[in-house]
């Protein structure tokens, strides 16, 4: 397991968001109950994208650039380059080794770039129509040993694959687990298939957890936010105290 010198950077929220004033009113609203901010193509696409990652920024918050770069590996590294004078902290990657290899080769100072394995979208149906006949764990697992020969720093991945992950690859891989949704979850059904609860990730293995719509779509966003902190913290400390 990764070392986190503040527990409160496991979690990171989903800033998926029409517009980057929606994402600053969330951010103000969230307050000190979260440290992490993931930043995707949502966002991407709309105006104001890298001054609301430098915002984020002088604001002492950490940045996960969820982009998912896949093209030919000198564009991949050039994207990551520009990344890089941003300070920011995670940067998907997806692709084959080649490309995996250039976004690796071009990170520097506190970037770490992570591998996408398969989405928390897809079911094995969905896999099977994408062309790969395999169990979803095995490719969880051959996609994350190819990252790691690569030089990333860690995979976004299920929680349903984490255990597997944890025993079979070393202990520094980060892992970061989308899909995650409270027990007492009351948001409406959404495009996550392969989901877990916070309590359940941590003790399974994941260092950080992606969370949107069960936050975002709360009542009380920070009052949401502030229950997964204490979910985590406990999950964390039961893990600790298990070893």
């Amino acid at each position: 397991m990764a070392s986190i010198d503040d527990d409160r950077d496991r979690l990171i929220f989903a800033l998926d968001v029409a517009d980057t004033a929606a994402a600053r009113d969330l951010v103000a609203t969230l307050g000190e109950h979260v440290t992490f901010y993931k930043v995707g193509l949502e966002l991407a696409m709309a105006p104001g994208y890298f001054e609301l990652i430098d915002w984020l920024k002088t604001r002492g918050k950490k940045v996960f650039v969820d982009v998912k770069l896949f093209d030919v590996p000198a564009t991949v590294a050039a994207a990551v380059k520009r990344l890089n004078a941003r300070d920011v902290d995670f940067v998907t990657v997806h692709g084959n080794q080649s490309i995996m290899e250039a976004a690796a080769a071009a990170r520097t100072g506190n970037t770490r770039i992570l591998a996408v394995t398969a989405l928390t979208s897809l079911d094995r149906g969905d896999m099977t129509d994408l062309g790969f006949d395999c169990d979803i764990g095995d490719l969880v697992l051959s996609r994350a040993r190819r990252a790691l020969a690569a030089g990333c720093d860690g995979v976004v991945s299920s929680g349903l694959e984490l255990e597997r992950l944890r025993a079979e690859v070393p202990a520094t891989l980060v892992t970061v687990t989308p899909g995650i949704r409270p027990v007492d979850n009351d948001a409406p059904p959404d495009d996550q298939k392969r989901v877990m609860s916070p309590a359940q990730a941590i003790a399974a293995g994941a260092d950080h957890l992606v969370v949107g719509r069960p936050i975002r779509q709360a009542q009380d966003p920070a009052a949401a936010a502030r229950a997964i902190q204490a979910e985590i913290a406990a999950a964390v400390a039961e893990r600790a105290a298990s070893r």
